[in-house]
């Protein structure tokens, strides 16, 4: 599928100048909507990414409502350990939960490789079903679970207040753990590979746990799987944003990931990361969600106040 590089989006991903800021919400496509509510009242939330034409109706909301610069595909990053043979729920209140988390070697050598296209069919026909109903209007991101992050959900067997499994592993079986995260980079791969043909536009990779480590074990068991996964996936024109939530300590490092943007959390100001990251990586952020809790007018301020510090607005 034909690439749209003159997209704001896309240009200011691939550090060209803009006119203006790009907007876009990580989350977009979720309960703030009415709309969104409507169509989850009808169905559960495996249902919903895995049935192309309702993912396609809400990732296409946020679009169609607010106007966002990019649209991102309404999914989850655990589609890949399921695929791999590992059984995922989703209870309410709760969230996301492996009834039988990694323990060890055995599990380990029994998780599947996949086949993206086959596998994550449903995946793919969302992305062909919104990039035609965008019809070129704003670009589409797809995005993977990043290697450690998507490791700490299959060994933990979901979210965690102290991750002690996923540092257990980390300290007392090391080996153990990169051969699991050696099989994770070939399934993320894969998985981004298979997106972009299907007509992802950028890809972005979450980790969202990133910040539990160390700098010692960001650079042993985060940084090198990244990077290998931007060099497979990389393709002219489609930028690859890499956001480690909870790492800006290190973000002058992050730059060695080869991400064409690099996400901030709210921990960190704008300037400072600039001047951390220099000039050569487009970065992207970073309002505190829980900031949506004050006022509008102070909300405003506080965007307002973002941009600034992110640089001229057109």
């Amino acid at each position: 599928m034909k690439q749209q590089p003159d997209h704001l989006f896309i240009r200011a991903c691939l550090n060209q100048p803009v006119e203006r800021t790009p907007v876009w919400m990580m989350r977009q496509a979720g309960r703030y909507l009415p709309e969104y509510r409507a169509v989850r009242a009808n169905y559960d939330f495996i249902t919903m990414y895995k049935t192309p034409e309702l993912a396609a109706e809400v990732t296409l909301q946020p679009v169609d409502i607010i106007g966002v610069d990019a649209a991102i595909l309404f999914s989850d990053i655990l589609v890949i350990p399921e695929a791999m043979g590992m059984k995922l729920i989703f209870s309410e209140g709760k969230g996301p939960q492996f009834p039988e988390p990694l323990r060890d070697e055995r599990q380990v050598a029994g998780l599947r490789r996949i086949d993206a296209e086959a596998d994550l069919s449903f995946v793919m026909d969302s992305i062909r079903l919104v990039r035609r109903e965008l019809d070129g209007r704003v670009p589409l991101i797809g995005f993977s679970g990043a290697p450690w992050t998507l490791a700490t959900y299959m060994v933990e067997g979901g979210g965690s207040k102290n991750f002690k499994m996923a540092k257990q592993w980390r300290f007392a079986r090391p080996e153990l753990l990169h051969q699991l995260l050696r099989q994770i980079t070939a399934a993320v791969i894969d998985y981004c590979r298979a997106k972009i043909d299907a007509g992802a536009q950028a890809i972005q990779l979450f980790d969202s746990w990133a910040g539990i480590l160390d700098e010692a074990g960001f650079r042993e068991f985060a940084l090198p799987y990244v990077q290998e996964i931007i060099q497979a996936i990389r393709r002219p024109g489609v930028p690859v944003i890499y956001f480690a939530k909870g790492g800006m300590t290190w973000l002058s490092q992050l730059q060695e990931s080869g991400a064409d943007v690099l996400g901030l959390d709210w921990t960190i100001n704008p300037q400072t990361a600039r001047r951390l990251a220099g000039d050569q990586v487009t970065l992207q952020g970073n309002l505190d969600p829980t900031a949506l809790y004050a006022p509008p007018e102070k909300i405003r301020k506080m965007v307002r106040e973002m941009l600034r510090q992110f640089g001229p607005q057109g």
